[in-house]
């Protein structure tokens, strides 16, 4: 009978094995419309449909984890994933913690406000209360660059949309495909003509995953080539 136990146990845990070494685990933040968002309550979008991409060429069943954006890179560097599909921008911080692919995609750093907003331009920007994404580029951008502002830091863009609804905040700094949704839903909203920055996306992975790395930067490549990021950021902003 102990046996027979320990043999059920022993299986159990090679399948466990088995089912683990079968599967690449994505881990993102899936509240980042066009690039990461919930329909008919699954996680779809641009970088989706690029991760089901590496993961096809991998020959592995994708598993994706939706966390807080600013959890991403620990939760790489422990292992519980092996790479981050998020809108994830490039940056000297972020390049010292996890190591980066090949460049997918441009974004343009704007400003959404109420309409009837009176920042006219970036100098404006001081000493108003901005709402961001905690551990976004626009996070680091106001810490950095606008030290009078008072910085409202949270989990979620549409959460920080409500703080400029509420006159909590005076704007919200985040990528322009994603505030162009965010616009689209919230007429209330608008995105200035105020000119700030551009930065580069890329998937990352933990620190040394060479290996993966490299398949990843031969998928990445293939569809830059075939133009099919742009075909899949055309089906998510339709």
């Amino acid at each position: 009978m102990k046996k027979l136990i320990l043999l059920i146990m022993f299986c159990v845990f090679l399948t466990g094995c088995l089912k683990k070494e079968n599967t690449l685990v994505l881990v993102t933040e899936a509240g980042f419309a066009p690039y990461e968002y919930y329909e008919n309550n699954e996680v779809v979008g641009i970088d989706i449909d690029i991760a089901r991409e590496i993961a096809k060429s991998l020959d592995k069943e994708l598993v994706i984890k939706d966390i807080a954006f600013d959890s991403i890179i620990n939760e790489l560097n422990s292992g519980k994933a092996d790479f981050a599909l998020a809108g994830m921008s490039i940056t000297e911080e972020r390049k010292e913690e996890v190591d980066f692919s090949v460049e997918y995609a441009e974004s343009k750093q704007v400003i959404i406000a109420l309409k009837n907003s009176k920042i006219k331009s970036q100098s404006d920007l001081n000493n108003k209360t901005i709402a961001v994404q905690l551990g976004s580029v626009a996070d680091i951008y106001v810490s950095e660059d606008i030290k009078s502002a008072k910085v409202i830091r949270q989990k979620k863009f549409l959460t920080a949309s409500e703080d400029i609804k509420s006159k909590k905040a005076d704007c919200l700094i985040m990528d322009l495909l994603p505030a162009t949704e965010l616009v689209k839903n919230n007429p209330e909203l608008t995105i200035l003509d105020v000119e700030l920055f551009t930065d580069k996306y890329a998937v990352a992975v933990a620190k040394g995953n060479d290996d993966l790395l490299i398949q990843i930067n031969k998928v990445i490549t293939k569809l830059i080539d075939g133009d099919q990021i742009n075909e899949f950021t055309l089906n998510h902003t339709k």
